[in-house]
């Protein structure tokens, strides 16, 4: 027995809008930081903890994943007098295909130095900065 075609419509026109509404691809996140004070793994877990805080569909909408991408860098370390100094930027730029093209549209930077920390409290100070700068740059993409 056929199915009459307003059935077949609705129906499309049904997996139409739920394609519509699933999630969009996750953006790309790239690291280039120092391994002094930034591994790539603690990074992409920053980028991972920021990153759905400020999704929304209008930040999709403006920024769809399929054409940006983001880009961390966290430098630093201890200085002659043995203080802390780290900066950390987050960036989003244009996607290339499969890679990132490094015409950053919006930049943000952290940074700080503190005296008298061990190695780990100085990580963790790189940890916070970079979530800092990546929280300031996706504010900058959208208003809250």
């Amino acid at each position: 027995m056929p199915i009459p075609k307003k059935i077949a419509a609705m129906a499309l026109m049904l997996a139409c809008a739920s394609a519509a509404m699933a999630a969009p691809a996750p953006y790309m996140t790239l690291d280039h930081s120092s391994q002094a004070v930034m591994d790539k793994a603690t990074a992409q877990a920053v980028w991972r903890e920021q990153l759905p805080a400020k999704l929304t569909k209008r930040l999709f909408k403006l920024y769809p994943s399929n054409r940006w991408g983001f880009v961390s860098q966290v430098e630093g370390g201890f200085n002659a007098d043995k203080v802390c100094v780290v900066t950390a930027r987050a960036m989003l730029l244009p996607r290339a295909g499969k890679s990132l093209s490094f015409r950053p549209d919006k930049t943000a930077t952290a940074f700080d130095a503190r005296p008298g920390i061990t190695q780990e409290q100085c990580k963790e100070l790189a940890k916070a900065k970079l979530g800092e700068a990546i929280e300031a740059v996706l504010s900058s993409l959208v208003a809250s």
